[in-house]
């Protein structure tokens, strides 16, 4: 299986609202080959737990101004790991202890990662230390 447009177009909603609210470390995993109910899973994190909140509330929002219906959603009151579920599109969104700590991209590692255009903490990590070693030589 691939992932679906209406999917993409659900992730794309997402990772705007995700940006405008600080969310950090974007990452999109397509998972619908060993999934049938949902094609992507998209994992941020937020630094404390009303930043969580917010980030999640804002995922939300944007997808219900877009006409996208919640199916479920979990966690919210706590503030560490919130899931909203639009059916092809899973939203976790963590307190930076429980990503760690459940490493989703870890379990789900056999899924192609889809690209959000916004780099990864990651990434960006990466490509300073690429920057600084050619200004090193």
């Amino acid at each position: 299986m691939t992932t679906s447009p209406h999917a993409l177009e659900l992730l794309s909603i997402a990772v705007a609202a995700a940006d405008s609210k600080g969310g950090e470390d974007l990452v999109a995993l397509d998972v619908s080959n060993p999934l049938p109910l949902a094609d992507i899973f998209f994992i941020v994190t937020g630094r404390s737990e009303r930043n969580v909140v917010a980030i999640a509330g804002e995922i939300e929002d944007k997808l219900i101004e877009a006409g996208h219906k919640p199916l479920r959603r979990e966690g919210r009151a706590a503030g560490r790991w919130v899931l909203v579920d639009f059916g092809d599109l899973v939203v976790h969104v963590f307190h930076e202890e429980e990503r760690q700590y459940y490493s989703l991209e870890r379990l789900w590692k056999d899924c192609p990662v889809i690209p959000t255009g916004i780099p990864s903490k990651v990434a960006a990590e990466n490509a300073a230390d690429a920057v600084s070693d050619e200004v090193a030589e």
